[in-house]
């Protein structure tokens, strides 16, 4: 296991050799600016909090991540970042019943977006529902239930850590990776990008389609797993995070695990390649629609690498050179902070 005298380690280089560039909504500025409109106008959080906030730009993630949307549809890319963000702010510390009832909240919000939400309800459930209920005016029938589904999926997994935690149950590496696929919510993080189309399911369900998706997402909860592993750690909420995993099960250090994760990476790397090149050829109706799905699902790979480190998120201001250096230090451990509500402070964001 980590040694308590660890003060430094090295972030390996996952993404070396990756051939998909880096790409940006022409739009970032005038959506985010939108987007953070909307938002703020919930008023949840103090000045310093929701400064804290803004720095992270789960905005730039949108926009890194839906390089090809219009404004509109950027616009339901970027305030779905923000439903995720109070979600997880909520239910991150949480126990199990509790985030049960949050979950349950939302999905209802998300199901009933014209129903005003009962009176002294939290603000989770407001936020959901305006989200979707601007969404929808842009999203087909076919994306708007793929998207239900997909977050049903993804509160309902949130739910299961919460348990995993209320028990201190440290899962091993298989039973992870099971869990934190859906926790990690790239499934309904993927939708955006087909917002304006009509992909048939059997599309969607092809085995080939399945394994790229799946191996994507893979990569993005290792490289998310990696860069907020000081942050957990520190707060006390490593038990879900593959590091850790990975140290309890093969009963190595901190470096053993980050090798691990370094040798794992490489090899879904490989795959996601060899995947793409065995893809079939669909039908000419739907061919360009699959194409820029997939080519948007891949495209995660690089966009939640490059947040990562030039959002505030995980390392501060030194993201950029942490890029380049990989070299992290330790933070101290020290007491999580709970869950926040309206005009709370709000929990720990960055370093």
């Amino acid at each position: 296991m980590q040694s308590p005298t660890q003060a430094s380690y090295r972030l390996p280089e996952t993404l070396a050799g990756w051939p998909w560039p880096r790409m940006i909504n022409p739009h970032y500025e005038e959506v985010k600016a939108e987007s953070r409109a909307w938002f703020h106008s919930f008023r949840a959080f103090g000045p310093k909090s929701q400064d804290a906030f803004d720095k992270c730009d789960f905005w730039l993630l949108a926009s890194l991540s839906y390089p090809f949307l219009d404004k509109a549809r950027l616009r339901t890319g970027c305030d779905l970042m923000m439903l995720f963000f109070v979600f997880d702010e909520y239910t991150d510390l949480s126990h199990g019943d509790d985030v049960r009832v949050y979950a349950d909240m939302v999905m209802d919000a998300l199901r009933n977006p014209h129903t005003p939400r009962p009176a002294g309800e939290i603000l989770l459930g407001e936020v959901a529902r305006q989200f979707w209920e601007l969404a929808v005016k842009t999203a087909t029938p076919t994306a708007q239930k793929r998207f239900i589904d997909a977050f049903t999926r993804y509160t309902d997994s949130v739910v299961a850590e919460a348990r995993d935690r209320d028990e201190t149950h440290v899962r091993s590496i298989d039973e992870y990776f099971k869990i934190r696929r859906f926790t990690i919510g790239a499934e309904p993080s993927y939708v955006p990008m087909e917002l304006a189309m009509d992909i048939p399911d059997d599309v969607i369900a092809h085995p080939t389609v399945v394994k790229l998706t799946q191996l994507v997402t893979d990569v993005i909860l290792l490289d998310n797993d990696l860069c907020s592993y000081n942050k957990e750690q520190a707060n006390g909420e490593e038990l879900h995070n593959i590091l850790t995993i990975v140290m309890a099960e093969l009963k190595v250090d901190l470096n053993g695990a980050l090798d691990w994760l370094e040798k794992r990476h490489a090899e879904l790397n490989e795959a996601i390649i060899e995947t793409c090149n065995s893809l079939p050829v669909w039908n000419e109706d739907i061919r360009d629609d699959v194409d820029e799905y997939l080519l948007g699902v891949v495209g995660w790979v690089r966009s939640n690498d490059s947040w990562n480190f030039e959002s505030q998120r995980y390392f501060g201001t030194d993201g950029l050179d942490t890029q380049k250096h990989r070299m992290v230090t330790m933070r101290p451990k020290k007491a999580g902070l709970g869950c926040p509500v309206e005009g709370d402070p709000l929990q720990e964001l960055m370093v």
